[in-house]
């Protein structure tokens, strides 16, 4: 049987991380003496690169003060884990049984994501699944999403080629960077953008449950 490739989005697909990431950039926007951006606003811009988020946030900013914000956030980041404020990000209800029956299918499991490698490694390691996965892909190696660079060495490491491949992710730029490798679609309701921005960017299903993965997929 041909390889096949289900590469999964971690911030809002695998983790419900939103807590930590609107805290730490609202830290970020105080430390610049700026009002931080309502938390729908910071929600809406998880999954790209942090430069790139921030441009999202404040596009009438200069390109300096992007740079300055996504260090301070990382800095914050960084304190928080420190003093051990990091609130815990939850798997998704149903991700562990989804992954053993894509596993048991014969599927290779891999992620893409705008965490940096330390912290999707942080993620992966508290919830045991550091091993589940034969392919890592984060904002420290490749262009912020929807560029199609993390799949491209998604699938050049695991072996697969497009039509053997998907994305599942719950933002518009998980479909979009899916589109641009031409990989398969799915998007996911329990994230951070709705189904209708999912099905606007392009994706092939819409999906509302864990337990819909593997079907979808099929």
């Amino acid at each position: 049987m041909p390889l096949r490739l289900a590469v999964f989005d971690c911030d809002g697909t695998l983790v419900d991380s939103q807590a930590n990431i609107c805290r730490a950039m609202e830290a970020a926007y105080a430390g610049a003496g700026l009002p931080p951006p309502p938390r729908v606003a910071i929600r809406g811009i998880v999954g790209l690169s942090l430069v790139e988020a921030v441009a999202v946030l404040a596009p009438d900013a200069p390109p300096a003060l992007h740079e300055q914000l996504a260090e301070d956030y990382k800095a914050a980041f960084r304190a928080m884990r420190a003093a051990g404020e990091l609130e815990v990000e939850p798997l998704y209800d149903g991700l562990v049984a989804a992954l053993d029956t894509l596993s048991a299918a014969g599927w290779l499991l891999g992620v893409a994501t705008g965490k940096s490698d330390r912290g999707l490694a942080h993620v992966l390691a508290h919830h045991g699944l550091t091993g589940r996965f034969v392919t890592l892909q984060t904002a420290d190696r490749h262009p912020s999403k929807p560029h199609p660079s993390m799949l491209h060495e998604a699938m050049a490491q695991a072996g697969t080629d497009p039509h053997m491949t998907a994305m599942i992710g719950d933002t518009s730029y998980d479909m979009e960077m899916a589109r641009a490798a031409r990989v398969r679609a799915v998007g996911v309701t329990w994230g951070y953008h709705d189904a209708a921005q999912l099905w606007a960017a392009g994706a092939d299903a819409v999906i509302h449950d864990y337990a819909d993965v593997p079907g979808a997929l099929a």
